[in-house]
């Protein structure tokens, strides 16, 4: 997986598209964050919200809306 440096919006909007599916088959959080580290993203909670990252580097690439953390 490639490390994403410049945030390019279809880029982002493909991974979001991602998370939203993955989101919508896992049980838990926790199933979803699972999910998520096996493509490369991690979730951190921020002062702005949940910010979706990349592995291992934490590179931000996008803050989640927030019913989709709920």
């Amino acid at each position: 997986m490639s490390v994403i440096i410049k945030t390019d919006a279809f880029v982002t909007a493909e991974v979001l598209a991602l998370v939203t599916r993955e989101r919508q088959s896992a049980l838990s959080l926790r199933e979803w964050q699972h999910r998520l580290a096996g493509y490369g993203y991690s979730l951190r909670d921020t002062d702005q919200g949940t910010v979706l990252e990349t592995l291992p580097h934490h590179v931000k690439v996008c803050v989640l809306p927030p019913e989709l953390c709920a």
